[in-house]
């Protein structure tokens, strides 16, 4: 997900801090632009420009598991590159387009490669059909990566906080690599296996573009203080994660990807049932 690299100091038209300058230089109290970018926040979001690349290339020659871990590595990179520049201070114009740059590469263009190449040397066996439909599954993820990303850009300044419009493309491209990632090591083969990893593209595609509302999380202050009982579940996670990491995290953003929807439903289903057709409102 883009974050936002806003900051309070003016800036030039490519994004760069600007100080100024003494009176007289150029009229009173002018502007002259500071040249560079800041380097902390940049080299992070560089990083998850990085994974996403390696993702696509390990996709290439055949390493799926390595590709979905470098999926993962891109979050990672990508959840800190934001929080960081607020930290410090660093926000610019200049990251924030790089970063939602670097997030098209990493959890639009990587996963979609990710699964197609999977299912290439499947697909030859099945006819040509089927090697449409799987570009075109590809695709579809991409372009709906492309749209959540600009949709998000757009609104970014009058959204709640709270809450996600669509599914983050971050936790999309975990959702498809990971079944990547599980597939490759449980050697899923066959006619199921294909329709079922073109289905979970298209689907994960389609929550990306969708009005459902993901949690967020922004609330929470990860400096403040928890309860001692409450530090325990930490260590738990890195355990049930290191058991078995391709189940675990599919299912982890599985679960955060059908929360939207099964969240709406039973909304629905309970609106019903205290409403009765017949009834009054």
């Amino acid at each position: 997900m883009s974050s936002e690299y806003l900051s309070d100091e003016p800036l030039d038209e490519e994004g760069n801090v600007t100080a100024a300058a003494p009176a007289g230089a150029d009229g009173p109290g002018a502007l002259k632009p500071r040249p560079g970018v800041y380097l902390l926040p940049n080299l992070l979001t560089t990083g998850t420009l990085f994974a996403g690349f390696y993702a696509i290339v390990a996709a290439i020659d055949g390493n799926y598991s390595r590709a979905g871990i470098a999926v993962f590595v891109a979050m990672l990179f990508d959840g800190l590159d934001g929080r960081v520049a607020r930290w410090t201070h660093t926000q610019s114009t200049f990251g924030k387009e790089y970063d939602s740059l670097s997030d098209m590469v990493a959890f639009g263009l990587a996963p979609a490669i990710v699964v197609y190449q999977w299912g290439v040397a499947r697909i030859a066996e099945f006819g040509a059909l089927w090697g449409r439909l799987g570009w075109l599954a590809a695709f579809f993820y991409a372009v709906t990566a492309a749209l959540r990303l600009a949709r998000f850009n757009a609104r970014a300044s009058s959204s709640d906080k709270r809450y996600f419009e669509g599914l983050p493309s971050p936790s999309a491209a975990a959702t498809v690599a990971g079944f990547v990632w599980l597939a490759s090591d449980y050697e899923l083969a066959g006619l199921p296996g294909l329709v079922l990893a073109f289905l979970v593209t298209i689907v994960i595609g389609a929550l990306m573009v969708s009005r459902f509302s993901y949690w967020s999380g922004k609330e929470i202050n990860i400096r403040g203080r928890i309860p001692w009982a409450y530090a325990l579940v930490i260590p738990l996670i890195y355990m049930v994660i290191s058991l078995s990491p391709p189940e675990t995290l599919f299912s982890l953003f599985g679960f955060y990807a059908s929360s939207a929807p099964l969240y709406w439903l039973w909304r629905k289903v309970r609106r019903g049932r205290a409403h009765p057709a017949g009834s009054a409102p």
